[in-house]
């Protein structure tokens, strides 16, 4: 068994956090608030559908930093966004991770920030990890189960998806697991950097 990362692990560590449009996306302020506890700083890129559940704001004053949720934004002029972020990141995580998300990223679909973001990190030197979130039948597609393969092929990380009680009222598999989790993932991956 591993030894557990150190108390120190995550300070200082910059961490971009891409939040897609899901209910789940409820559970990602937690994690935002864990990380930032634990020093690292947090950058929070969202998507147009995610500010529909959680807004900005909340994710600006959990992690102390601006939040990207528009390419066309340029908080750091100096340089394109994207890029200037995906070169200084330590790791990347998105939670949750939806089926168009998913898609996006095993096709090169680059049309909202957080994709955008990620097509710029390396991923031979910077681990990116994907909580999945979606309905069980969705979570079963041929076309998500393609995806999932292809994804890990290109070297992206996955935690979860976890079984359980779903916001469609359905028992099953495609549950984003739980901030906690996502949390200790990110911890390991940082620690074996």
């Amino acid at each position: 068994m591993p030894a557990a990362p150190s108390p120190d692990t995550l300070r200082d560590a910059r961490i971009i956090v891409g939040v897609c449009g899901g209910i789940a996306a409820y559970k990602t302020a937690t994690l935002v608030s864990r990380l930032a506890q634990a020093g690292a700083e947090v950058t929070v890129c969202m998507t147009d559908s995610a500010t529909r559940f959680v807004t900005p704001l909340t994710f600006q004053a959990l992690s102390g930093r601006p939040v990207y949720s528009s390419q066309w934004d340029h908080i750091e002029s100096k340089d394109p966004q994207h890029i200037a972020l995906a070169r200084s990141a330590h790791l990347a995580v998105v939670a949750p991770c939806t089926m168009d998300c998913m898609a996006r990223l095993a096709t090169g679909l680059t049309d909202d920030i957080v994709t955008l973001v990620l097509s710029a990190v390396d991923r031979a030197k910077t681990p990116v990890l994907l909580a999945p979130s979606m309905n069980e039948t969705m979570w079963r597609q041929k076309s998500t189960q393609r995806n999932l393969e292809t994804l890990q092929q290109d070297g992206f990380q996955f935690i979860g998806p976890d079984e359980g009680w779903q916001a469609c009222r359905t028992v099953g598999a495609g549950r984003m697991s739980e901030a906690e989790a996502i949390f200790e993932a990110v911890e390991r991956a940082i620690a074996r950097r």
